[in-house]
């Protein structure tokens, strides 16, 4: 069965947002859906005095909002392509205030975890879009590939940081953060309806939603050279987000949700800020300075939680931020261009299902391991891992050698 998709058709009655300001509103809602997705970390002191939370309840609130993800994206990763994606923006906006108000009024593990899996959907619904209409709507070449990777560590470390300080002053704080958010979203929604749409469409929308990998034959290559660099790096941000609030509690002696979340700030503002440090970068050179840090900032990291010290954790954290920041960027830089338009968002869904399959799997594992063998040893075996893959990057980089690379860029 095949569908046939006309060309979407704008009511002129709708309000119009100019294409600048749709550019800046989808800016917006990545930073939205990713801070939301990190909202919880801080909150897991809150939950642990509430209903008893241990660190393997942690990692699999995080994990299980993780594969919600993939399994949207295996499935509706590349529906944009096909039915545009106003509709699938306003669909997956839906869904995450669904999740908003079930994470407002949990009473429970199993409230929490159903709106993980729900906010999952909406995220991995959302995503690729996202990322596609951002390159859509580009008026700079680049510039949305920049964009779409300081959006998400800007949202994260807004998310986090935002989390804990509503937490921590305002009344209820296992629900008003998600309150906020909801009214943000609401927003967004209306934003959307006004916003022009930016992909025609194309016939085998139903045929779209099999579980696949869309990747072009062109960039086949390049994602597979790319692949150990974008798994240390998520691998990170899967620990980050997960146990970094108990590493920093146990190695610092600081019982605070504020301490988590500046671990997670630290991490993606420094990420943050290496998107735009190295923008004009070519994304080989880019992806060599990540790997580099993500070795530096975690052995100093680990050093720190050794020694108990809070200016090597931080230091290490910071560092390992460009390297978190640097190697997706890199990737973005390097992948993305060898996509035709109607080919994006399917190329972009596989680039995160290998994000977050690193981001959920190894988090998962930790959270096992912590009441295992305790959670030094499994930081400290979570750190070997992530250096071996950055390694792994940096050395594969360096063997393949730039004109190679470049190569590959034009030509399979």
């Amino acid at each position: 069965m095949t569908t046939t998709i006309s060309p979407p058709t704008e009511s002129t009655s709708r309000p119009r947002l100019g294409r600048g300001a749709a550019f800046t509103l989808i800016a917006v809602i990545i930073a939205t859906f990713l801070g939301a997705s990190a909202t919880p970390t801080p909150l897991y002191e809150h939950y642990q005095q509430l209903w008893g939370f241990s660190s393997l309840a942690s990692t699999l609130v995080f994990g299980i909002y993780a594969l919600a993800l993939l399994a949207t994206l295996l499935t509706a990763g590349s529906l944009s392509d096909h039915i545009g994606r106003r509709p699938v923006l306003l669909g997956a906006l839906a869904l995450e205030a669904v999740s908003l108000a079930l994470f407002a009024s949990a009473d429970g593990l199993t409230i929490l975890l159903i709106a993980r899996v729900v906010q999952g959907v909406a995220t991995g619904a959302a995503i690729s879009a996202l990322g596609s209409a951002l390159i859509d709507l580009e008026r700079t070449p680049g510039r949305g590939s920049i964009i779409n990777s300081v959006a998400p560590t800007v949202g994260l470390a807004v998310g986090a940081v935002g989390s804990s300080l509503i937490s921590e002053h305002l009344p209820r704080p296992t629900s008003t953060v998600y309150l906020v958010l909801l009214v943000l979203v609401v927003l967004e929604i209306l934003g959307v309806w006004a916003a022009p749409e930016t992909s025609g469409g194309r016939p085998g929308a139903w045929q779209s939603l099999r579980p696949t990998l869309a990747v072009p034959r062109e960039a086949r290559t390049m994602i597979a050279l790319t692949a150990p660099c974008l798994i240390a790096v998520w691998a990170l941000g899967g620990f980050y987000l997960s146990l970094g609030p108990a590493l920093a509690r146990n190695a610092l002696d600081v019982h605070s949700s504020l301490i988590g979340a500046i671990m997670v700030a630290t991490l993606t503002g420094f990420g943050a800020a290496a998107v735009l440090t190295f923008r004009k970068l070519g994304g080989r050179t880019v992806m060599l300075i990540g790997t580099t840090a993500l070795v530096l900032g975690v052995a100093v990291t680990l050093i720190g939680a050794e020694t108990s010290s809070a200016v090597l954790i931080l230091v290490g954290t910071a560092v390992a931020g460009i390297g978190f920041g640097a190697g997706f960027q890199g990737t973005i830089l390097t992948v993305m261009p060898l996509a035709e338009n109607h080919e994006r968002a399917g190329l972009l869904s596989t680039v995160y299902v290998i994000a977050y399959l690193a981001n959920s799997l190894p988090a998962l594992l930790a959270g096992y391991l912590v009441g295992k063998v305790g959670l030094v040893d499994t930081t400290r075996g979570y750190g070997a891992l992530v250096m071996v893959l950055a390694a792994a990057a940096l050395i594969g980089l360096l063997v393949t050698g730039e004109r190679k690379v470049e190569a590959v860029s034009v030509s399979e």
